[in-house]
């Protein structure tokens, strides 16, 4: 699995870069909406999101990616994050506002369903996040968001990591 969301530029061609990268953080009742991929034997939580298509905006790509993969239309409060990553990939994150729609699992169109990397879609709170997978929504901004920028005030001191 390539990670979407690195950061540091070592070691990597510039000349070889992708497709843009669009993602939404979509948060209620401190709980973040987090899509589930399993690529072979790798499973992990990532926010919903994906490839800009061929003349597509950045806003107008994180709203359809949200439809696709959540079934959900959203309204774009702001950017909160926009990071030129290790990997070559340039990706754009913004804060959407679904109101109080119900999102359901969609599937990734470019996947064949029979072999899908999409798996789940779900509200979880920080710590039902794994570490790995949380260290990515730092990275996107998600500590631009009151909420959570409040509770990590509050973790305290102590040193941790995982094992």
């Amino acid at each position: 699995m390539s990670v979407q969301y690195s950061i540091g530029m070592a070691n990597q061609d510039l000349q070889r870069r992708r497709a843009p990268r669009v993602q939404a953080i979509v948060c209620r009742d401190g709980r973040i909406l987090m899509a589930q991929h399993r690529e072979e034997d790798l499973v992990y939580w990532c926010l919903p999101g994906g490839g800009l298509e061929g003349g597509e905006s950045p806003e107008q790509g994180v709203l359809r990616e949200l439809r696709e993969e959540a079934g959900v239309e959203g309204r774009i409060v702001r950017q909160v994050n926009h990071l030129f990553g290790a990997d070559g990939i340039d990706t754009h994150t913004y804060l959407v506002d679904i109101g109080d729609q119900r999102p359901t699992l969609g599937r990734d169109p470019e996947v064949s369903p029979e072999d899908p990397i999409l798996v789940g879609i779900q509200w979880l709170a920080l710590n039902e996040i794994p570490e790995r997978d949380r260290a990515f929504l730092w990275q996107a901004g998600l500590l631009t968001i009151p909420y959570f920028l409040e509770t990590v005030e509050q973790w305290g001191d102590a040193i941790s990591y995982p094992e």
